[in-house]
């Protein structure tokens, strides 16, 4: 009879199982963040989380063609088109941490003391090798909106060199050629503790008033796409925005560094 009631319940527990399918970027993934997190709602849940990392622009055209049920991205702009198109129910800031640019260690006595947009011509004058990730994401858009703040993208500057990578990808390819690259802070941190805590790469341009980096979920509209999983993408929504999972993200850190913010009043955008 035990058997019997354990068979039962294990089929039970198993049919109400479900596989959420998350699309999020690379800089969330990069950092360990969701697999930190992965077992956290597995257990609590009882679903399977599963992702796939990919630029922020990649992941909103895979909610837009019913391919996830919640995304997970970082580009308020881009995100807000997505809402508008119907494409997306739910949006929920989550957290944030902030852009930098960071340059091959043998440079940065070039960027000090000087401003972005003085940075931003000091690379282009000198046509420093600037990595861009060149991918639609939501570290792309930002980093294209300082050079249009400049007065164009330099995309037929030999100097400037896109690499189609995710971010932690990106920031190789810089430190291999010597170059500059714009990242998230979560991200080179990851890169940091990669190198032990000894980078070729270094922070020189941070604190801009406009490098706040902002993340959020969004549930792919049901009424869009009626494969999507709604119930529980909505559940992991209020699950990954609960005290208890925000304190988590709060916590969470490399080389005692926290990578990402969680602020109740500046969890907006």
């Amino acid at each position: 009879m035990k058997k019997i009631i354990s068979l039962a319940l294990a089929l039970a527990l198993s049919a109400s199982a479900a596989e959420l399918k998350m699309a999020t970027t690379t800089s969330t993934d990069n950092t360990g963040l969701l697999d930190a997190l992965k077992p956290l709602y597995e257990k609590e849940s009882g679903n399977t989380l599963k992702w796939v990392a990919v630029g922020t622009g990649a992941a909103l055209k895979m909610g837009e063609d019913c391919n996830a049920d919640v995304l997970f991205v970082h580009s308020p702009k881009a995100e807000k088109e997505f809402m508008k198109k119907g494409f997306g129910v739910d949006r929920t800031p989550v957290m944030y941490n902030d852009f930098i640019i960071i340059a091959d260690k043998s440079l940065a006595s070039k960027f000090k003391g000087k401003n972005l947009k003085e940075n931003l011509e000091l690379i282009k004058n000198e046509k420093l090798t600037f990595i861009s990730r060149g991918d639609k994401s939501g570290t792309d858009n930002k980093e294209k909106s300082l050079w249009k703040n400049l007065g164009g993208v330099p995309e037929k500057q030999s100097w400037y060199q896109q690499s189609g990578q995710g971010m932690l990808a990106s920031i190789k390819i810089a430190e291999e050629k010597k170059g500059v690259i714009l990242t998230d802070r979560g991200t080179y941190i990851k890169y940091e503790a990669n190198e032990k805590g000894n980078p070729n790469l270094v922070i020189v341009n941070e604190g801009d008033d406009s490098f706040k980096n902002f993340y959020s979920v969004i549930a792919t509209n049901p009424k869009h796409c009626k494969n999507v999983n709604y119930t529980e993408a909505s559940k992991f929504i209020k699950w990954v925005t609960s005290d208890k999972t925000l304190n988590f993200i709060a916590d969470f850190k490399l080389l005692d560094k926290s990578l990402f913010v969680i602020d109740a009043k500046t969890r907006k955008d």
